[in-house]
């Protein structure tokens, strides 16, 4: 039921995308700002026990639906179930037209309208950015939102609570951005437990997308960045997929915060390095051609993954 649930759900989405300002998403930014505004007292407790009522308050009814249709044997309404939420949690094709509309913009040498959908996209300000910039930000931008959006929701889908857990996944990825990115929630003991939390919920999808990168694309740079420079960034799991997946297209990705200058080489010794040469991330700038790439690539880790589903649903079948 899990691989067909997922099929049947980015099927419907490639079909009829849902929009990212949908009314759902609106329902629980308002139910996270209600509780934010209830329990925000600037102390991390408050946060965590607003963590919890959010979280809980999702979670709960998601699972006892899915336990009355099964209680029941209502096998095809369970698969309905199960395919509703995976497509209300999965975001493949959220933000896909920014990403199509920068490469055709590069593609058209429009640069300014690249640099304007780029500031939509990622709430950054690009004013004096050169397209081999831009390009950098729009790769990075799609890799992290694939991840937190398809492949660490699959991962949880996986585990017992199946769509309960999908709900998990996605509302604490953005509690944990909601109470510690806006201005006003910058440097809040509220926000920390969100933040943490999620840090761990994300832990084991983080390293399973970076392999999934790795395996699809070029394994040797994918493993030797990641080994390296993954741990210089100031966001750990936001460095592990950049560099992954910037090892694996051979393209130089993010600008990692440098904590040390050694190296550790493929026969597992370590060289000490100036800091010119600790600076160098290996593979490319980023180009027009990256966009492309990383099409490429995350499309063949979703191939990955789908594969892997399928082999883990047949042995499940015939055990």
């Amino acid at each position: 039921m899990t691989f067909f649930s997922i099929l049947c759900a980015l099927l419907i989405e490639q079909l009829k995308p849902l929009r990212a300002d949908n009314q759902i998403y609106a329902e629980i930014k308002r139910f996270a700002m209600r509780i934010e505004g209830w329990f925000n007292a600037g102390q991390v407790s408050h946060g965590r026990l607003g963590w919890f009522l959010v979280i809980g308050g999702l979670m709960l009814p998601t699972v006892i639906v899915y336990w009355v249709l099964l209680h029941y044997n209502w096998v095809f309404a369970a698969f309905a179930w199960n395919v509703l939420i995976v497509y209300l949690t999965l975001g493949f094709r959220h933000y896909s037209h920014y990403f199509t509309t920068i490469q055709f913009a590069l593609n058209a040498g429009d640069d300014a309208t690249a640099r304007t959908l780029l500031a939509e996209w990622a709430r950054v300000d690009t004013t004096a950015m050169d397209s081999t910039e831009i390009a950098r930000l729009a790769v990075e931008k799609s890799l992290i939102t694939t991840h937190r959006n398809v492949f660490g929701v699959f991962f949880w889908f996986l585990m017992p609570l199946g769509p309960a857990c999908a709900v998990m996944y996605r509302v604490s990825e953005y509690l944990a951005r909601a109470w510690n990115e806006p201005d006003h929630m910058r440097n809040e003991a509220f926000g920390e437990f969100a933040a943490r939390a999620f840090y761990w919920i994300d832990w084991i999808p983080v390293r399973l997308t970076a392999i999934a990168f790795a395996v699809v694309g070029n394994f040797e740079d994918a493993i030797y960045a990641w080994r390296n420079f993954a741990h210089r960034w100031a966001d750990e799991s936001r460095g592990i997929i950049l560099a992954a997946g910037g090892g694996a297209m051979g393209v130089r990705l993010g600008t990692p915060l440098e904590t040390a200058a050694r190296v550790v080489t493929p026969d597992a010794a370590t060289v000490d390095l100036s800091d010119s040469e600790a600076d160098v991330l290996p593979g490319e700038e980023p180009n027009v051609r990256s966009l492309q790439s990383t099409v490429g690539l995350v499309w063949r880790a979703l191939l990955l993954w789908m594969l892997l589903l399928l082999l883990l649903s047949g042995a499940v079948l015939l055990g």
